[in-house]
């Protein structure tokens, strides 16, 4: 009986700006993480290419008045956070963080175009 050769495993699809992941975030002091979801920011080309996917933490720990139109300096409060597969009204924290492709635990969803460009805003405000 002739052997089969095992099925191709195929490449995980690539991620995209705007896609919600679970990951183990980092604290900015680096002494431990935690598990939340977080905002894929880098491109789909930068993702395919490199090892690593540049993101922002989200945050279920909304402050009790929101800044006006929903962020203040880089924070965006998703309005469509139910959309992107989130549990709780979320918002974007403005806490970069580089992890390897390899630590996402999975896909939530993603921004609705509407948060996509108030977060390329916050961005913006972020990095000038």
């Amino acid at each position: 009986m002739p052997s089969r050769a095992a099925p191709a495993r195929s490449k995980p699809q690539a991620l995209s700006f705007g896609a919600i992941v679970l990951v183990p975030f980092p604290f900015t002091s680096q002494a431990a993480s935690k598990q939340r979801p977080a905002v894929i920011v880098s491109s789909r080309a930068y993702n395919v290419e490199r090892p690593d996917l540049i993101m922002l933490a989200i945050t279920s720990q909304l402050r009790p008045t929101p800044a006006p139109m929903g962020k203040s300096w880089g924070e965006v409060w998703l309005r469509h956070w139910q959309a992107a597969g989130l549990i709780k009204p979320s918002a974007v924290k403005p806490v970069f963080a580089t992890l390897e492709q390899g630590l996402v635990i999975r896909r939530l969803g993603a921004l609705t175009p509407e948060d996509q460009d108030a977060l390329r805003q916050a961005i913006g405000q972020i990095i000038g």
